[in-house]
């Protein structure tokens, strides 16, 4: 068996390559043209950000690809959990210290 067979073809690298950057000037474009409002505007960033992690998923980390243990996309859960509690103990913590002033 191959070293190689475990990796992408060259156009699923350059499919989610083009799809990196349109992801990445999305965002780019609507924050240094004022195209929407703050809230809509943060709302799509964060929507960009997100299928930007999508798109490295699946076409950079092949996180669908094999059959046996998933041990990556267990480790990944992880990792989604312990980012999501320090982002919102910082949200929270920098909310409760912007009332106490």
């Amino acid at each position: 068996m191959s070293n190689h067979e475990n990796h992408g073809s060259i156009k699923a690298y350059i499919t989610g390559f083009m799809f990196s950057i349109v992801l990445t000037v999305i965002p780019l474009v609507l924050v240094l043209n004022h195209l929407l409002a703050k809230t809509a505007l943060e709302v799509s960033i964060l929507l960009a950000a997100v299928l930007q992690f999508v798109i490295q998923l699946f076409f950079f980390m092949h996180i669908k690809d094999g059959e046996g243990p998933r041990y990556n996309v267990m480790a990944l859960i992880l990792g989604i959990v312990f980012v999501v509690t320090i982002a919102a103990g910082t949200i929270w913590i920098m909310t409760f210290n912007s009332q106490v002033q």
